[in-house]
């Protein structure tokens, strides 16, 4: 298991027919890449307790942390607490700091039944506060449950990032007036003097672009980064067009 890496689970059948838009995914890995967070895999999946059980005890196997998106409203294909309660072997309990929360949202009117499901958490859940939002984050063992809502999941996603360990690391980009094939070699080359440094290689097509392939170099040290970038100029000559 990698203690310091995440796996995301987006959750349901709306997503997966295209009824919506999913949006929370590419912002979460944005948002992890900017912490320097690895993130090991992102994974979708409908609104059944067997699959999202599946899928979050793969990435228990994995991963030390796990970030959801979406079933934790108060309606019946809202399934992700009784999944991961499972996939932790935990009972489903009433969190009274939550039912509290949503009795005072209530105030003086009836509290729906249905409305009291999202006071339910795993056993041995924590709560975790996240700015001016009335409902705080809910996580047990390293599962972060978040709400499916973009706008709420960009802001209870803040808060879970800040407990995660990560470093940002440092990023340069190298743009090429040749093909993969004519610098395939020399990256090659230049990886294997630098194992380390996480090189990509990235081809563009169509008009409108000024180059063939994007480098991008990337390391926790800007010293190292610096290095590598040296090595591919050397190795790589006049096909650079330009860098950033």
């Amino acid at each position: 298991m990698n203690h310091r890496a995440v796996c995301a689970v987006i959750i349901g059948n709306e997503v997966l027919t295209a009824k919506v838009v999913e949006a929370n995914g590419a912002h979460l890995i944005r948002r992890l890449r900017e912490r320097g967070i690895e993130l090991n895999s992102v994974h979708m999946v409908r609104d059944e307790i067997d699959d999202l059980v599946e899928i979050l005890a793969a990435c228990r196997r994995k991963t030390k942390f796990i970030i959801t998106s979406g079933g934790v409203g108060p309606t019946h294909d809202d399934v992700t607490v009784r999944a991961v309660a499972l996939t932790l072997q935990r009972p489903v309990v009433r969190l009274p700091e939550m039912e509290a929360r949503i009795r005072s949202y209530y105030g003086e009117r009836p509290v729906p039944v249905e409305a009291l499901r999202m006071a339910e958490g795993p056993e041995g859940s924590t709560l975790i506060p996240c700015g001016d939002l009335r409902f705080p984050v809910l996580e047990c063992d390293g599962v972060f449950m978040l709400p499916g809502v973009p706008q709420l999941f960009k802001v209870q996603l803040e808060a879970v990032l800040a407990q995660l360990p990560g470093t940002p690391g440092v990023l340069r980009q190298l743009y090429l007036s040749v093909g993969e094939a004519d610098i395939a070699a020399a990256l090659d080359g230049v990886a294997r003097a630098w194992p380390h440094v996480a090189f990509g290689s990235y081809p563009t097509w169509g008009e409108g672009t000024d180059h063939r392939v994007r480098l991008t170099i990337e390391h926790a040290s800007g010293e190292v980064v610096d290095g590598a970038v040296a090595a591919l100029e050397a190795a790589l000559g006049s096909s650079i067009i330009r860098k950033d």
